[in-house]
């Protein structure tokens, strides 16, 4: 019977010839991880069970990324649970401060995630690596706890979605427009516990950086996973970093899908996500005059490289406009290093915006940019619930690189064309 590529890997994991959306199957894992949030509460777990040993050491990697460098002797503590259970089981794939990134950025780069696999994280956006072509998708701590001992994990087949995007992508129009706009249509219930599957000419001229956006919000729609076919695209990303080999799995052409969009996006502009939803959404060119206080250009959505170098084309020689602060965050000390080498770093501080260490701090409300009573800040984030970068007061507008630089010149939410111009 034709399969989607997502009933692929699950029954190839599975041991199984074939599997059904619905059926419950118990799956072995290629990768697994946890942060310093997380992984604590899977620590305990784990020390419950009285395991003394992790299934795999090579397929287990530890990322303290949310609250590093320490912000307070809590964070520290938690910090510290992570490091001396890496020390203690010699997993080589704990990555301190100084050697580390936001998770969903470093574990691709370093190629320890990767096509057909399945990958669970106790982090809701591990959906991320379906950019891959992997099944990856967001557990609970305790699952991540019993993953870690045993190797293998259950799930419920989701089913699967088809979003097919054809037309040539306008200027400043990237991957972060193509899922806000999806959300915007769908709602963030819209795929509750199902594969979204993005396919068409549009996903097959994305570079990697937008890809992985897409997947990466998956999750705001209520998706398992979010996955895209891989390609030569793919190939070129993978091929020097994998660790182990992979597989690459694409969908038959006359698979079931539960549901088909289909979408011409040629006429897209840039879309932002208003406050409190990502699926409160408008193009950018419909936003009455938004003023903002502060900007975060960074996050596990649009933290890479190319995120940078979009940013710095609109702020390149200008200001940060008065009363407004500006937050750049590398999404990997790797990001970080190559921004630096490319005069990227120079272009944000000259604009007289603060350049930090990689960390995921202000998208969750941890630290590094936390909103005051009545604050709007314009975020390359995912998320824009009630109080999620600080006080429930505060609001969040959700955008690409571009917008967020040009309304860090601005002082307003705007079009990069209108700094440009």
């Amino acid at each position: 019977m034709p399969k989607t590529m997502s009933e692929k890997i699950l029954a190839d994991h599975a041991g199984k010839a074939e599997v059904f959306p619905q059926d419950l199957v118990e799956v072995r894992i290629d990768f697994a991880l946890g942060n310093d949030i997380t992984a604590p509460l899977a620590i305990e777990a784990f020390r419950r069970t009285g395991a003394k040993k992790v299934f795999d050491r090579e397929r287990i990697s530890l990322v303290p990324d949310h609250f590093v460098p320490n912000k307070d002797i809590a964070s520290a503590v938690q910090a510290q649970m992570v490091r001396e259970f890496a020390k203690e089981f010699d997993l080589p794939y704990y990555f301190e401060v100084g050697r580390m990134g936001i998770e969903h950025a470093l574990l691709p780069e370093q190629g320890l995630v990767l096509p057909g696999d399945v990958v669970i994280g106790a982090d809701s956006h591990t959906c991320t690596y379906g950019a891959l072509g992997a099944f990856a998708t967001g557990v609970g701590s305790t699952d991540l706890a019993a993953a870690m001992i045993m190797g293998r994990i259950w799930f419920k087949v989701p089913p699967s979605m088809k979003f097919t995007f054809s037309g040539k992508l306008r200027p400043w129009v990237g991957g972060k427009d193509l899922i806000l706009y999806t959300i915007g249509q769908i709602g963030v219930d819209g795929a509750r516990y199902r594969a979204m599957e993005f396919e068409g000419e549009t996903i097959d001229s994305l570079p990697m950086a937008d890809r992985f956006s897409m997947c990466n919000m998956a999750i705001e729609a209520g998706a398992k996973v979010g996955i895209i076919a891989p390609d030569s695209t793919t190939e070129e990303y993978v091929k020097n970093r994998a660790k182990r080999p992979y597989k690459f799995y694409r969908s038959d052409p006359d698979a079931v899908y539960e549901a088909i969009y289909e979408w011409d996006i040629s006429e897209l502009e840039p879309v932002v996500a208003l406050p409190h939803s990502p699926q409160n959404t408008k193009q950018v060119t419909e936003m009455p005059p938004t003023p903002i206080d502060q900007v975060v250009i960074g996050s596990c959505t649009n933290g890479r490289l190319e995120d940078l170098r979009m940013a710095a084309r609109v702020m390149k020689g200008r200001k940060v406009a008065r009363g407004v602060r500006c937050i750049v965050i590398p999404a990997t000390q790797q990001i970080y290093m190559e921004a630096m080498e490319e005069g990227l770093l120079e272009t944000f501080i000259e604009a007289q915006a603060a350049v930090s260490t990689p960390t995921c701090g202000p998208c969750l409300g941890g630290y590094m940019g936390i909103l005051a009573p009545g604050e709007s800040a314009v975020a390359t984030t995912n998320r824009n619930f009630v109080g999620r970068m600080g006080h429930v007061e505060s609001k969040v507008y959700l955008s690409n690189p571009a917008v967020a630089a040009a309304s860090a010149i601005l002082g307003r939410i705007g079009h990069p064309e209108e700094v440009l111009s």
